[in-house]
Parts: structure tokens; C-alpha cells; sequence
């Protein structure tokens, strides 16, 4: 047997067993091929999230759509919506009005409403992107407007830190976000997702009250970047 599947297989098997049942567990699948994106979703997987336009693009006819609902979870141009409008069930990196008009927009176009989380850049880093924590609020109204997308939720990269505690403590913060936020009862905001947790920190990130994850080393071992990574 393929050698990186038994690494998936004894990966994904051991999430899983620790997952708690409320929450998701997505497959942040970049660089990933379809082949073991779609061994993983035989194997239970059934969301997966890509970071990258043109790699979804490239990716997306080779998925095994009947089992795994796609998300978008990467930095997203605005000019690039309309390759993927009709692709993802949920884009997780909404940031700036702009690119949730555009959403909205070509969501429209075609019929559908998009549910979307907001990007929150909690620890106000200039390389991240991201919504600033005390302004996410008075974006959450904004967009809550736009016909064409659903707010679900909110989602979060924290600095990475050896400091545990200091880890700890921007995950508590994104968490009193989404409960002030979940608490103010906003029309087309339905608070449902809190989407924080990578492969380094998601037992952290879900006993501070992640309900979603986004693995992807932890679960196809250390990423191949053979190929240089293409803009969004």
C-alpha cells in the first residue's frame, strides 16, 4: 500500500476519534493532489477547504464531490470570485466590503446565497489579513446588508507563539468576539461557525470553543511546495 495513504489513514483515524461530535473537522488540502483528498474521503472526510483559486480551479473536475463539500479558505481577490462563485459552499475570508459586494454580487447572478465567515486578524499582525478585532462588529453590520451572502460566522489565524498561554489567550479573545457579536441578534448573521485551529493548536483551539478546524500537515503529513505557489 501507498506509503503516504497509511500516514492519512492513521492520521485522519486519530482526529477523528479525539474530534468531539459538535465539531467539524475541514482538510485545509493545499498542494494536496485529488488522490489523497479523495483516499481521505473515503476514509469518512467530508469537508475540505482550498487556499488557492487556481489550484481549486485545477483540482476541482478530479474531486469526489459526492462525498466532500469544498470551501474556499484562502486570501481571495475580489477579481477572482467569479471562478469559484458556483464551486465552494462557504468562503471563510471575507475581510474588507469590497470583496463581500463582489460575493454578493455574483451570488446573485446565479441564484444562490453564499455563507461566509469573517476574517478576524486577532493578533493585529501586518503580514495577515483580516478584519481588526474592534472593528468586527461594525463590519458584521455592513455586510449583513448584502443579499447575496449569509454571515455564518467568524474565523481566525492567531500569531503563532511557543507560549502556550499567550496562544491560549488570543483564542479566548476571537471566542468573546464571536459570543458579543452572536449576542446582538443581527439580521442575516446567524453566528453558527467559529472556525479557529490549525494542525498545531486544534485541541487548544476547541476547548476555547472552536467548533470548526482547519488540519492539514496533521492530517497528509508536511506539504509538498514543488510547484511555486500561484497568486490568488
Amino acid at each position: 500500500m501507498d506509503a503516504k495513504k497509511d500516514t492519512i489513514k492513521a492520521n485522519l483515524e486519530g482526529i477523528m476519534a479525539a474530534l468531539p461530535k459538535d465539531v467539524t473537522l475541514l482538510a485545509a488540502t493545499k498542494t494536496v493532489s485529488p488522490e489523497y483528498i479523495n483516499y481521505a474521503a473515503s476514509l469518512g472526510l467530508r469537508l475540505m477547504g482550498e487556499n488557492r483559486v487556481n489550484e481549486l480551479l485545477e483540482k476541482y473536475d478530479a474531486i469526489d464531490k459526492s462525498k466532500l463539500d469544498i470551501h474556499f479558505i484562502g486570501a481571495l481577490q475580489s477579481n477572482k470570485v467569479k471562478y469559484i462563485i458556483d464551486k465552494v459552499s462557504m468562503i471563510h475570508s471575507v475581510d474588507r466590503l469590497s470583496l463581500a459586494e463582489e460575493i454578493s454580487r455574483r451570488a446573485l447572478a446565479i441564484g444562490k446565497v453564499m455563507p461566509v465567515l469573517v476574517e478576524v486578524n486577532i493578533g493585529k499582525e501586518e503580514s495577515k489579513s483580516g478584519v481588526m478585532p474592534e472593528d468586527v462588529l461594525g463590519f458584521v453590520r455592513k455586510i449583513s446588508a448584502l443579499k447575496g451572502i449569509s454571515v455564518e460566522g467568524l474565523m481566525a489565524i492567531p500569531p503563532k507563539s511557543e507560549n502556550k498561554e499567550k496562544n491560549i489567550e488570543f483564542l479566548q479573545k476571537i471566542k468573546q468576539i464571536f459570543i458579543d457579536i452572536s449576542t446582538k441578534n443581527v439580521d442575516n448573521v446567524n453566528m453558527r461557525i467559529l472556525s479557529v485551529g490549525m494542525s498545531n493548536d486544534w485541541r487548544e483551539a476547541i476547548e476555547c470553543g472552536s467548533n470548526m478546524v482547519r488540519i492539514g500537515s496533521g492530517i497528509f503529513g508536511k506539504r509538498d511546495y514543488g510547484i511555486p505557489p500561484q497568486e490568488n
